[in-house]
């Protein structure tokens, strides 16, 4: 079998096996109607679908298991942490500034106040904490999700596509995957159904240009999932509750807003040129986790 049609028949067994596992839960959370039904546990084993179905594509197809990437780099790790949070502050500061949202949202910082403390206090305490052990409960999800998207999928589509293509496939199919918790469930803001899903797929897309350089740099499924570990944290956990609503603020902050659809452009483009110069079979990190033929599973 050619290399190329070794690669199509990973791919095709790793995405048949994702649809196929994250399909009971699709029915779990959208016969419930919300993401919190089974106390979690449904999102979560949604979460955990890509995983399991790129270890079950490994053996299947005999790509070796050690080829998901689990060496450890702490440089691509921290980066992978701070990044999210750059895009954030960018995405969210001008909404602030420009009266879009207001910072701080005084209602939401009421709930967390404890006697004696100022809002500042308040808020300090909570990003101390959201910021740290929040990011590590969240990365207990976000390996689920890494382990398939950027583990196995990323560096298959590596083998026979330059980088742009690569972010932009593994994005469309990572925001497609998405999409019946999207429309059928509870997982979207406030805006209309078309509006919130162009600023969603956008914002993956423009992502998905980080996520690829990072495990693709690093050689390493970590730094991915830190990534979005972090992303989950800062956006979902931070900036959003945060935020208070000015009028018309749902349609500019979090996941189907458009200041985070824009900011994600931006780091599309700036990491693009950086992705560009990495190759599938010789790029620094890259040896051990994108050889060049095939091996038995182990």
């Amino acid at each position: 079998m050619s290399p190329e049609a070794s690669v199509g028949r990973r791919v095709g067994t790793y995405l048949v096996l994702t649809f196929a596992f994250s399909f009971v839960f699709y029915f779990l959370i959208i016969r419930a109607g919300n993401l919190g039904a089974g106390g979690g546990l449904f999102v979560a084993g949604l979460m955990w679908s890509p995983a399991a179905a790129a270890i079950v594509a490994s053996l299947l197809t005999r790509r070796r298991l050690s080829e998901i990437g689990w060496r450890w780099s702490w440089p691509y790790a921290g980066a992978a942490y701070v990044i999210p949070v750059l895009y954030g502050l960018a995405a969210y500061g001008a909404t602030w500034a420009l009266g879009l949202g207001a910072f701080p949202n005084r209602s939401f910082v009421a709930t967390l106040m404890k006697t004696g403390e100022t809002s500042a206090t308040t808020i300090a305490r909570y990003v101390l904490v959201r910021g740290t052990l929040g990011v590590v409960l969240s990365l207990t999800t976000a390996l689920g999700e890494e382990i398939g998207w950027r583990g196995f999928l990323v560096p298959e589509l590596a083998r026979r596509m330059p980088f742009a293509r690569v972010a932009l496939v593994s994005g469309a199919i990572w925001s497609l995957w998405h999409y019946p918790v999207l429309l059928f469930a509870n997982h979207h803001g406030e805006t209309p159904a078309w509006y919130r899903l162009i600023c969603f797929t956008v914002m993956v897309l423009g992502i998905s240009f980080v996520f690829a350089w990072i495990r693709l740099a690093s050689g390493s499924v970590w730094p991915a999932a830190i990534l979005h570990a972090s992303h989950n944290l800062w956006i979902q956990s931070v900036f959003d509750p945060l935020t208070a609503d000015t009028g018309r603020t749902a349609w500019v902050i979090g996941e189907f807003g458009a200041a985070l659809a824009i900011a994600a452009i931006v780091a599309a483009a700036l990491v693009t040129s950086r992705g560009r110069s990495l190759s599938a079979a010789g790029a620094s990190g890259l040896n051990s986790s994108l050889p060049a033929s095939s091996g038995g599973a182990t």
